[in-house]
């Protein structure tokens, strides 16, 4: 069998999409890869063809015990042999997963990295023929990555426990430093490398400077009432606070985090994968291996570490292909809680530069006044040429204005109080305010004390901001996030460069709404509810996710190409044997009897206009 005809038979799809054919062809002929597509661009369509091709047992190295569980799912739906091997499993069930591979019923195993490590489960699983090794989540693995795990830096040795099986580490997101050391970690046998694009063009990048948080997000969600979307805040305190705010609000906001019961977790987020209208309000403990392809936004109420953890988060909107957004409220607060944060933790001094480096890279994204999307692909090595015209900055092109003489008065106010206050301090004496405590360290007789008293203290926090993503100023966090000068601040002190800033609008302009996901016509709702309303009734018989059962676009097109024979219905995308064999029947009865009861109506309309006109010539 080719792989064409697996992708058609068992998964319904009518062609491979962009290096999928290649990356699988790499791994049946025995080549170790390493792939890296966006999320939703098709990652594990490309060792699961190759698990059912080649003989033997395909084992998954996944990281999250939900995503092994969502993944299995939805591989069961399509008629594929898929288990997995975890901690959530009782020993009788755990038990039944190793014979069913014993007597060679499965065909793809998932297991989490610490689980593939024990040393009775490599030699069971290495004492069998193997088809392929994926290793999910591949970045967890690097220093560079942003989201690095020390349980993967020992899965090196599956190269020595399973030689003559061919390796694919898979992720999202990574930079060609990320990359490199991905390879020598994981010690891949001269893997060739697949890169896809990172252009996510379906989603809409926003970017805010705080002002008032909540009231910034409810002006953003307003107009997105009854779509399905994720909140990231830093803390857990955060996130509750946060959820309730909006449940109070009308929206079904729930909260998620680590600091949570786990019977509590897995009930919020089974509820935001099986039901429409779900906001998810969580710490980044949400989201990683999350398949629900219609989340419709991704918010941000605090900057995360990175850009790659921006990007992977953001990810998580769209993936069916239809509009999404990506929209993110940051400020200097941010800075200096991630910035105490990194220093605060135990990592090697290495690592704590590496990350700050990232959140540098990450602020200077927020401040950039060309086309986001084009930095965003520039900073993964990715040329985007022109501008994307879905992005906040190319709908709203920002003002800049010439910022050089209120950054000399805060450069000056920074020095004078000794570089080691943090903006608060520093700001209250820019603007002459009267507190305790300028009165107590006599920062009232100082030549910079309310030179800056015609801007608000919002203002200054703009102008505070952009310095250091420019580099004019940094936060010493060994000093308590005090604010000090860098070598490049002299330069602007004395005159010697102009300086643009960017102007912060007090209240954005509400940005456009996405076009209905939809695209169904008025005619065309009645069959559009009616297939929906079948599939959430299958699915809360099955206990999975409508989205399992079919996806929305499976259902659009069953809609457009109103199928009336099961040869008709295995031309929909998303059309497999199995779920043909399945519901097959089930759907086109639906359809058939939305089309008759149209044509019907039509009939009967016909006929009352007719009559209408016969009474106007009888008169």
């Amino acid at each position: 069998m080719l792989p064409i005809d697996v992708l058609r038979d068992v998964y319904g799809y009518g062609e491979f999409r962009g290096q999928q054919l290649a990356i699988i062809t790499a791994a049946c002929d025995g080549r170790d890869c390493l792939v890296l597509m966006p999320t939703g661009g098709g990652k594990s369509i490309c060792y699961q063809i190759p698990a059912l091709l080649c003989p033997g047992l395909g084992i998954v190295v996944s990281p999250l015990i939900a995503l092994m569980m969502d993944q299995v799912g939805a591989l069961r739906q399509l008629g594929i042999r898929a288990a997995f091997l975890n901690s959530s499993q009782s020993p009788r069930e755990q038990q039944l997963v190793l014979e069913e591979i014993e007597s060679g019923e499965l065909d793809l195993l998932y297991v989490a990295p610490e689980r593939i490590l024990q040393e009775q489960t490599l030699d069971f699983l290495s004492a069998r023929s193997c088809s392929i090794i994926a290793i999910d989540e591949a970045h967890c693995v690097s220093a560079w990555g942003h989201d690095f795990r020390t349980d993967y830096l020992a899965l090196a040795q599956l190269r020595e426990r399973f030689p003559d099986t061919p390796r694919m580490a898979l992720t999202a997101t990574a930079d060609e430093r990320t990359r490199t050391d991905i390879i020598h970690r994981l010690a891949l046998h001269e893997p060739l490398r697949f890169v896809a694009g990172f252009d996510r063009p379906n989603i809409r990048y926003s970017v805010q400077p705080k002002g008032e948080t909540k009231s910034q997000l409810l002006e953003f969600l307003t107009p997105r009432r009854g779509d399905s979307g994720i909140v990231y805040c830093l803390s857990r305190k955060s996130v509750d606070g946060t959820a309730q705010w909006l449940a109070e609000r009308g929206f079904t906001a729930l909260p998620y985090h680590a600091g949570m019961p786990n019977p509590s977790r897995s009930a919020h987020q089974e509820r935001f994968l099986r039901e429409d209208g779900v906001i998810i309000v969580a710490t980044i403990a949400f989201g990683m291996g999350i398949d629900k392809p219609d989340v419709r936004f991704v918010a941000h109420l605090d900057l995360p570490k990175s850009v790659e953890a921006y990007y992977q988060e953001t990810g998580r909107a769209g993936r069916d292909g239809e509009p999404a957004e990506a929209w993110m409220v940051y400020g200097l607060q941010d800075v200096v809680r991630l910035t105490q944060m990194m220093n605060q933790s135990q990592a090697p001094e290495q690592h704590k530069r590496i990350e700050q480096e990232k959140l540098n890279a990450l602020l200077g994204w927020c401040e950039v006044t060309r086309c986001r999307r084009a930095a965003l692909l520039g900073y993964f090595g990715e040329e985007y040429p022109g501008t994307c015209g879905n992005c906040d900055v190319c709908l709203t092109p920002p003002i800049t204005w010439d910022g050089t003489e209120s950054a000399q008065k805060l450069l000056s106010c920074v020095y004078r109080t000794g570089q080691r206050f943090g903006a608060g301090h520093v700001i209250d004496v820019l603007r002459g305010a009267k507190t305790d405590r300028i009165q107590r360290l006599r920062h009232e007789s100082l030549s910079t004390y309310a030179i800056g008293s015609d801007h608000s203290a919002l203002w200054w926090r703009s102008v505070a901001r952009q310095l250091i993503v420019q580099g004019f100023l940094f936060v010493d966090h060994e000093r308590y996030g005090g604010l000090r000068l860098t070598a490049s601040s002299r330069a602007l002190l004395r005159g010697d460069l102009t300086l643009l800033l960017r102007e912060d609008v007090d209240k954005p302009r509400l940005r456009r709404k996405p076009q209905a996901k939809t695209g169904i016509t008025a005619s065309d709702t009645a069959l559009w509810e009616v297939l929906r309303e079948q599939r959430t009734q299958l699915a809360d018989e099955q206990g999975v996710p409508p989205y399992m059962i079919f996806h929305d676009a499976t259902l659009m097109e069953m809609v457009r190409l109103r199928p009336s024979s099961r040869e008709e219905l295995l031309s929909v995308s998303g059309v497999g044997q199995n779920k043909l064999e399945r519901y097959g029947d089930l759907f086109i009865d639906l359809v058939t009897s939305a089309a008759e009861t149209a044509q019907y109506t039509r009939i009967v309309l016909d006929r009352n206009t007719q009559g209408e006109s016969d009474e106007l010539s009888d008169h």
